[in-house]
């Protein structure tokens, strides 16, 4: 894995934007593989201040981020380029840790098996080496 990505770069594309763009950076990508980003989380995120005696990332939100990792994976991979990538189930989804503000979020989104437009991949969420979340993903690519 090689290919890095800047938050401009991401925006190209994927469509989610403040305050719901929560991929700042790809560390590195094998398309049609495997994706890791990264998500820095400060006090000052909308989900922080409605909870301010006990900031933390909503485990939602974490899955959402796993997700927004997963559409770049897929729309980056050769065969579905101008497509747009949708979430058709989310199973086996696991909460392990809070994600505080300090906390810089590591996400793998990893293609296990992939059907013509259908396809299931493996998500992890870590905090320094810390699995936080974990789910398997199932996805539909849609028409060019």
């Amino acid at each position: 894995m090689s290919q890095t990505l800047s938050v401009a770069q991401v925006k190209e594309l994927i469509p989610n934007r403040f305050p719901i763009l929560y991929i700042d950076k790809v560390t590195a990508l094998k398309a049609g593989k495997e994706i890791i980003a990264q998500k820095q989380i400060t006090y000052n995120e909308d989900f922080c201040q409605s909870q301010p005696e006990n900031p933390h990332m909503p485990g939602t939100l974490v899955l959402e981020t796993l997700a927004q990792a997963g559409s770049i994976l897929i729309l980056k991979s050769p065969e579905f380029l101008g497509a747009t990538a949708y979430i058709g189930g989310i199973n086996n989804a696991h909460f392990y840790e809070f994600v505080r503000p300090g906390d810089s979020l590591e996400l793998r989104f990893s293609i296990t098996k992939l059907k013509g437009n259908v396809g299931t991949a493996d998500a992890v969420a870590t905090v320094e080496g810390k699995v936080v979340a974990d789910c398997v993903f199932t996805f539909i690519v849609g028409t060019k």
